[in-house]
């Protein structure tokens, strides 16, 4: 199930049961069709972890960040945004509770259709001094460059913060480069779990070993899109495209289809402090939110490229609401 035979972290043992997970469409993924993410240590040989990211098409690094800076950056967010009236009332914006009166339809983030009064909020929170600061980490940045072997890196700044509140709407079935083929260069996703989120708490999961069958659909759209515009072609909302661009909103209707039940959903129970890294077609998803405490999971997506390589120019202005990207 994509776990490395080496011991990489000794001190972490998978919980024993494995949840029933659950999507915004279709049938659960049932905890027989579901296995738990394998992390690996800070301090593992970088051998090892190219080894196990070219296989397993992701790496998960347990405590790459200090806690407390993610922390901190879990209350700006929650801070910025509690004019809106999304945290339940006498909560700390750092345990980010959701206001359980609310309709969390109404309250969703990026990717989703929030109300008209919430998104000048959303908009000017991936502007702030603070993220800025966040998304340049020395402790991310050393690692994205150590990693990947590159003298230095550049980050998209159309860098995102998601928040998912209990109850709402699941990021849908899909690999990067659906949304990123503006260039052919090579890039790194990270996505940063930005407080803790258990399996069950609206995380990423990933189908296992699917980055071939990411890149095997992707040939297939670039074949159906030859007629196409080169504006068109690049477009993750062309006529061969869903409306929104996923794959699908139906995890295990995908699983059943595009991999005959053979491979699993990977899911993990993230801390503050951990940061998963996956490939351009690596196919992930996100679990819909069931929280037993009713915290939000707020998670940032960061790409980085190798400097001087041409990016995808499309994403080199802040995340706006209806962008189209």
């Amino acid at each position: 199930m994509g776990y490395c035979n080496i011991p990489l972290n000794d001190d972490y043992e998978a919980p024993v049961d494995v949840p029933i997970i659950h999507s915004s469409q279709g049938k659960d993924v049932d905890s027989s069709s579901v296995g738990w993410m394998q992390p690996i240590d800070l301090w593992t040989p970088l051998k090892e972890m190219r080894k196990r990211y070219r296989r397993d098409g992701y790496i998960w690094v347990k405590n790459l960040l200090p806690r407390e800076d993610v922390l901190a950056m879990r209350k700006h967010y929650f801070s910025h945004v509690s004019p809106t009236g999304l945290l339940a009332p006498n909560t700390e914006p750092r345990d980010g509770i959701f206001n359980p009166s609310n309709d969390p339809l109404s309250f969703q983030g990026v990717g989703g259709h929030p109300q008209s009064q919430c998104i000048q909020l959303l908009e000017s929170a991936h502007t702030t001094p603070e993220y800025d600061a966040f998304c340049k980490h020395p402790a991310l940045r050393s690692f994205v460059r150590n990693f990947m072997g590159w003298e230095k890196e550049i980050m998209l700044k159309r860098a995102m913060m998601r928040h998912n509140c209990p109850g709402s709407l699941a990021t849908g079935v899909h690999y990067d480069k659906l949304f990123l083929r503006g260039s052919d260069a090579e890039f790194l996703t990270a996505w940063v779990p930005i407080g803790d989120c258990t399996a069950r708490g609206g995380g990423l999961m990933y189908l296992q070993d699917s980055d071939q069958l990411g890149r095997e659909l992707e040939e297939e759209f670039k074949e159906n899109a030859k007629s196409l515009s080169d504006e068109e072609r690049v477009s993750a909302f062309n006529e061969h495209m869903a409306d929104d661009g996923y794959l699908s909103h139906d995890a295990e209707g995908f699983r059943q289809t595009q991999t005959k039940g053979k491979l699993n959903w990977l899911v993990g129970d993230f801390e503050a402090g951990d940061v998963v890294f996956h490939t351009p077609h690596m196919i992930h998803s996100s679990a819909a939110n069931e929280d037993e405490k009713g915290r939000i999971r707020l998670g940032s997506d960061l790409r980085f490229y190798e400097a001087g390589v041409e990016v995808d120019r499309r994403w080199c202005n802040h995340w706006k609401n209806g962008d189209k990207l």
